[in-house]
């Protein structure tokens, strides 16, 4: 379990890699992507939280797979998915589209559509003097997500929708891939020293058994070779060569 406290989000580790985060105010907590139940349940009945709000990026098994349990347990829950999503979340009950804003334990948080991984994979965004941006599979420290359903104009242009966004932004997403990221992009930039600086960081922090994430905007336009891609042209081909790497 990972702990922030800039804006008290804890993130549970499942599965071989996935990370659920708990975004926790006062005695309410809003879970992104429970692709398991089981630890969300526990670590809210330890607490004594109640659940307020079940983010979904996308509608992925390993986001979506501990959601309807957690129905069960909190009836009244808000599911918040894509309106484009309906067949694949049919438990969402707070249908959302690109550009809303929603009220979150007292704070305001924006959709922000980003497809390319799927075609209707959406982001949560929360401005304010420490921004935070759930990506889902969407954008991860070194890499981004895998291009399943969507283009790869669809997936470049997300990454430039995110880009915009305040430089101090903490980015949580959800899996933990950033080591085989950084080894990928070393392969490609050898004699990039804020890679390589990276990559030492990465495994410090992997030997303390920490999470990699989340990461900042700001630093990851410095050793994301996807946002420092200058063109279509560029994103492409690393889109390709990363998937082709082993």
């Amino acid at each position: 379990m990972e702990f922030n406290k800039a804006r008290n989000i804890i993130g549970l580790r499942v599965l071989s890699d996935n990370i659920i985060w708990l975004w926790v105010k006062d005695k309410s907590v809003v879970v992104v992507d429970p692709s398991v139940h089981e630890p969300v349940i526990r670590y809210i009945n330890e607490n004594n939280f109640q659940l307020e709000a079940i983010l979904q990026t996308h509608h992925h098994s390993d986001h979506i797979g501990g959601t309807k349990s957690l129905i069960e347990r909190w009836p009244s829950v808000k599911v918040i998915a894509s309106s484009k999503e309906k067949k694949r979340i049919p438990f969402q009950n707070v249908s959302v589209e690109d550009g809303e804003t929603l009220s979150i334990l007292g704070e305001d948080v924006k959709i922000i559509e980003v497809l390319g991984h799927t075609s209707s994979h959406i982001a949560f965004f929360l401005n304010g003097e420490n921004p935070v941006l759930f990506i889902g599979d969407t954008l991860f420290s070194g890499g981004c997500g895998r291009i399943f359903e969507g283009t790869y104009k669809q997936m470049y242009s997300s990454l430039d929708r995110i880009k915009s966004l305040p430089k101090n932004t903490l980015i949580y997403c959800a899996h933990e891939y950033t080591k085989g990221n950084i080894l990928w992009a070393l392969n490609l930039k050898p004699k990039d020293q804020d890679i390589k600086n990276k990559l030492l960081e990465v495994e410090k922090k992997l030997s303390l058994n920490e999470l990699t994430i989340p990461f900042s905007l700001d630093e990851e336009m410095k050793i994301n070779l996807f946002l420092r891609s200058k063109n279509l042209e560029e994103f492409t081909f690393l889109r390709a060569n990363k998937d082709l790497w082993v």
